[in-house]
């Protein structure tokens, strides 16, 4: 992705002027990780599509304007939501990939002309949480001491 702009088919919420962007495939929990992480003090940037430019060397995430303040929730229907945004990237969760190790090293991924950390977080079973503490408070490097 090495352009300026691009929508694609994602989640993303912000905690602590943060965004994250939540991929997957259809019905892999993207709204639902959103959700969660709303109740415990998110806000939605945007459901479904995400317009992703670049800003001053940062990839910044901002809502599609016909889908705007409205998130989906599987059973229930569309809900509003207040917004958030633009903010710039701060992490990409894949929902589609799984994590082998139990404190894994960082990685990243490309987004548009940025590297992002990337969190392979298929079936983690605290994951809006432990997402929320990360923005929050941030991650301890992994050569660092185990408690």
């Amino acid at each position: 992705m090495d352009q300026d702009s691009a929508c694609v088919h994602a989640t993303c919420v912000a905690v602590e002027g943060q965004g994250v962007l939540i991929v997957g495939v259809s019905g892999s929990g993207k709204s639902a990780l959103a959700l969660r992480m709303m109740a415990l003090g998110a806000r939605l940037v945007a459901d479904d599509r995400v317009d992703l430019r670049m800003k001053h060397s940062r990839v910044i995430a901002t809502a599609v304007p016909q889908i705007s303040g409205l998130i989906e929730a599987r059973g229930v229907g569309l809900l509003q939501a207040q917004i958030t945004g633009p903010v710039p990237l701060g992490y990409v969760v894949d929902l589609d990939q799984s994590e082998p190790a139990r404190l894994p090293d960082p990685i990243t991924i490309r987004v548009l002309r940025q590297t992002v950390p990337l969190l392979r977080c298929a079936g983690v079973p605290t994951l809006a949480e432990a997402l929320i503490q990360l923005l929050k408070m941030g991650r301890v490097h992994p050569e660092w001491p185990s408690i």
